[in-house]
């Protein structure tokens, strides 16, 4: 089951993606308007975190409109690299699973690629949702944890290009 487990953690983090991306085909003005409320209630935590806000009407209407869009692309990007690491997590498991290494490295490879792939795509669904509150760039460094998790999984496919240069592959069995 342990050999499992891996497989289910990518599965999972390929479909949160796609989950997303139905609920913004359902929903999407719902996600744009809780942005837009957001940056409407907070518009001077940009100027705290570094970014000049426009003093006249027009141009902090334009500056924060400039502000949602970018806020929104942190949810688009949650959904493109959960789904297109999934699947890839999924691809490198698979191609894992065939070669003959040791017990140990070949989960300690599996483990490090799922995780780090489930994980990674988080920071940028937390920095979408935060990002009007604190600010994109203090969102981002708040929840930088799991922007590290895609190191986790560079470091799991550098071990699994290692073993598989190092170790032959199992046959497939016959039936």
């Amino acid at each position: 089951m342990a050999q499992k487990i891996p497989f289910f953690i990518a599965l999972f983090g390929m479909l949160l993606g796609v989950f997303i991306a139905i609920l913004f085909g359902a929903n999407e003005d719902m996600f744009k308007s809780r942005i837009s409320a957001g940056l409407e209630r907070h518009p001077r935590v940009m100027e705290l975190r570094g970014t000049k806000t426009p003093e006249s009407d027009g141009a902090l209407e334009k500056f924060l409109a400039g502000e949602a869009d970018k806020n929104w692309r942190y949810y688009q990007r949650f959904h493109f690299h959960s789904t297109g690491i999934g699947a890839m997590s999924l691809g490198i498991l698979l191609l894992l699973s065939f070669v003959a290494a040791p017990r140990r490295l070949s989960m300690l490879a599996s483990y490090m690629i799922a995780v780090g792939g489930f994980l990674y795509p988080f920071v940028w669904l937390f920095a979408g949702i935060y990002g009007p509150i604190m600010g994109r760039t203090a969102a981002k460094e708040s929840f930088a944890i799991f922007g590290y998790m895609g190191g986790v999984f560079l470091v799991g496919l550098l071990l699994t290009i290692y073993l598989l240069m190092r170790y032959p592959y199992r046959p497939l069995k016959e039936s």
